[in-house]
C-alpha cells in the first residue's frame, strides 16, 4: 500500500480527496500535514477491510467504489447497516474512543480504492485541528442517526415502503449495488426485490 505522496496517481487522487465529505473542509496547511499519513489501498469486491471484533482500527476516505457495514451473529446471519460510496467515509472512531472491539465489519461491495490511516493517527490529527474535529464528529452523528433510522425503518415499514424510502434517500446507489446486497439491506429476499422492480418501485 503506497503512501499518497509516492503513489503513481497522486495528483488525481489529491483532487478526488478534495471532494471528500470531511477532507474538503481542510485548508492547504492541514492537507499538507495529513497527506503524508495517508496510504492508498485497493480492495477487490467482497474483501473485508476490517472484521467485526477487531481492535486494530483505521479511518477510511472512499475514493472509488462502495463499502458496506455488516453485523453478523454466531450463526452467520448478516445485517447490512449502511453503504458508503465515493467521497464518503467509513470509520471505527466510536469503538476506538470507547476502547471496545469493532461491532461491525467493513467490506467492499464493489472494487474499492480508499485513502486510510490508523485511528490513532486520525485522532491525533483531529486533536490538533478542532475545526476539522467538529466537522468530523457532526458527520459521524449524522451517520449514526442514519443507521438508527434505517434499523427503525426495517421494523415499521412494509417492503414497498422500505424500497421507496431507499429510492428517496439513495437513488444514486440503486443501479450500482448488487441486487443481493440491496435486498439484504432492505431485509427482503432477492425475489421480492425483483417483483417490486417489475412493478416499477425500483
Amino acid at each position: 500500500m503506497p503512501a499518497l505522496d509516492r503513489h503513481p496517481e497522486a495528483g488525481i487522487i489529491r483532487l478526488q480527496l478534495r471532494q471528500n465529505l470531511i477532507l474538503r473542509h481542510l485548508n492547504s496547511t492541514q492537507r499538507q500535514e495529513l497527506e503524508p499519513l495517508l496510504e492508498i489501498a485497493d480492495y477487490p469486491k467482497g474483501e473485508a477491510l476490517e472484521h467485526q471484533g477487531d481492535r486494530a482500527m483505521e479511518q477510511y476516505f472512499i475514493i472509488e467504489g462502495i463499502l458496506k457495514r455488516v453485523v453478523s451473529n454466531a450463526q452467520g446471519k448478516e445485517m447490512i447497516l449502511r453503504f458508503a460510496a465515493e467521497s464518503d467515509i467509513d470509520t471505527s472512531y466510536a469503538a476506538w474512543r470507547l476502547k471496545t472491539p469493532l461491532p461491525y465489519s467493513i467490506c467492499a461491495v464493489t472494487k474499492v480504492r480508499v485513502a486510510k490511516l490508523s485511528m490513532q493517527q486520525w485522532a491525533g490529527f483531529l486533536e490538533c485541528h478542532p475545526t476539522v474535529k467538529n466537522v468530523f464528529e457532526f458527520e459521524l452523528m449524522k451517520l449514526m442517526s442514519e443507521v438508527m433510522a434505517h434499523t427503525i425503518t426495517l421494523h415499521l415499514l412494509d417492503a414497498s415502503g422500505r424500497v421507496r424510502r431507499f429510492m428517496r434517500k439513495h437513488a444514486e446507489l440503486s443501479e450500482c449495488l448488487p441486487k443481493k446486497d440491496l435486498a439484504s439491506y432492505l431485509n427482503l429476499s432477492p425475489e421480492t426485490l425483483s417483483r417490486l422492480k417489475r412493478r416499477g418501485e425500483i
